[in-house]
């Protein structure tokens, strides 16, 4: 697989003096410099969920001929004016208008033709009057369904009762009434849902130039980690990591690889991102950022990719939040992949996520809208929360719209990831404030 590259990372900013980065300043590095990718022309199954990067218009009306919208049968209004169900109006029915048919078949004086919804208006045709005012050709009472062709073929034929009048053009689709040849259906910059792809695929565009989903792989980090549904001995733990931020991945609009846990060793873990690099249009670790003698993100990182490229490296820093305090950042390779390095605790790597990677994908794909919708909420506790002073600390909580309150959910620690697994929202502590007291405003992050 060839590898997609659009985005290139200029050096990394230098620190600032104090030491620690700002949150703020920290996403506004990233954001400066990972740019969209180019934009490719893609089948519009593999389409959804990318953005348009050109005007679509319609090279056809649509619907491109008059059409039913009902089952009933194709009349000339004349010929039902003043029908009653004491006084019918009885027309010769000439045949059968499906769906598809080609328009041979015309409806004359006197006459009627059975027709499908969707089914093209035969010439003659003024209107059509539902089954439902009819007898459906049976000689008989009111109809209420329309009688296959295959079990009565005789239904094609003979004579219908119609009870009731229609006005021209009644129960027609007319050709152009949703969009006409020569009008925009897309602009550049939508967001391809499904109502999107069904549109381009209306108007008979089977491809479309967009930005792709980035390709996104997560490295979790750490020799004492093991795969979910393996054994755990002594001193090990489950890789969780690296399935909840592929997982977040997805959920931003990437396609994810995920990479099973790398041991604490520094050259297999810069084999592993180097055999990552092909695939990657941005590249997550999780983990070996700190400064224990066994974090060896920083030491793989120094050398791994190609040296000779100017403008890469990984810019390792402390910033000004809690959890997460730990982060990396910069691009690797001859083709400056940007690689953004977050915590190993699994809170800390899940709110780096939601605050840094997360847009840095959105960017990717040239969507406007990089974060999370965020919300004033009142906090519903039962004592004050505190915070660290010049930290801007992120807890797990419950938001609840209709009451306008956020509920906090377990405790501060970076490694309670069962109160993770509860939250939708995080609530968010400026670095001014040391304590919020039940009743305060606060903002939080929508996450769920």
């Amino acid at each position: 697989m060839s590898p997609r590259r659009c985005s290139t990372l200029s050096s990394t900013a230098a620190s600032p003096s104090a030491g620690l980065w700002s949150v703020d300043e920290h996403l506004d590095d990233i954001l400066a410099t990972v740019k969209p990718l180019d934009p490719i022309e893609l089948q519009l199954p593999e389409a959804q969920g990318c953005v348009l990067v050109e005007d679509v218009t319609v090279p056809v009306a649509l619907p491109p001929f008059d059409n039913s919208s009902m089952d009933g049968y194709a009349v000339r209004v004349a010929d039902v004016a003043g029908a009653t169900e004491e006084y019918p109006a009885v027309l010769t029915v000439v045949g059968d208008v499906a769906a598809g048919s080609d328009g041979q078949l015309a409806v004359g004086p006197g006459q009627a033709a059975r027709i499908m919804t969707g089914a093209p208006l035969p010439p003659g045709a003024e209107a059509v009057v539902p089954v439902e005012w009819t007898d459906g050709g049976t000689g008989g009472g009111a109809a209420t369904t329309m009688r296959p062709a295959g079990a009565a073929p005789e239904g094609a034929s003979g004579e219908v009762r119609v009870h009731r009048p229609v006005e021209a053009r009644a129960h027609v689709r007319a050709r152009g009434s949703d969009v006409q040849a020569g009008d925009l259906a897309l602009t550049a910059g939508t967001v391809l849902g499904p109502p999107q792809i069904g549109l381009l695929a209306a108007i008979g565009r089977g491809t479309v130039r967009v930005r792709p989903r980035p390709r996104v792989v997560v490295i979790s980090t750490g020799s004492e980690l093991v795969q979910p549904g393996d054994e755990l001995a002594q001193g090990q733990i489950y890789d969780s990591n690296s399935f909840a931020l592929a997982a977040a991945a997805r959920d931003a609009g990437a396609i994810a690889y995920r990479v099973g846990a790398v041991t604490d060793d520094a050259e297999t873990l810069r084999a592993a991102i180097e055999d990552q690099l092909l695939r990657a249009d941005l590249l997550v670790t999780t983990g070996g950022v700190s400064v224990g003698a066994y974090d060896v993100v920083k030491e793989a990182l120094s050398s791994v990719g190609d040296e000779d490229e100017p403008g890469g490296g990984v810019d390792f820093r402390k910033l000004a939040m809690q959890p997460g305090k730990p982060q990396g950042f910069g691009s690797i390779g001859r083709d400056h992949t940007p690689l953004l390095a977050l915590p190993g605790n699994p809170v800390s790597s899940y709110v780096s996520f939601e605050l840094f990677v997360r847009p840095a994908i959105r960017a990717l794909m040239g969507r406007e809208d990089l974060h999370r919708p965020r919300a004033r909420a009142v906090l519903k506790a039962e004592s004050a929360l505190s915070s660290p002073a010049g930290k801007r600390q992120f807890l797990r909580g419950t938001y609840d719209a209709r009451s306008g309150t956020v509920t906090p959910v377990g405790g501060t620690g970076s490694h309670l990831i069962a109160a993770l697994a509860h939250a939708d929202a995080l609530l968010v502590v400026p670095e001014d404030t040391t304590s919020v007291k039940p009743g305060d405003e606060l903002d939080v992050v929508l996450i769920g």
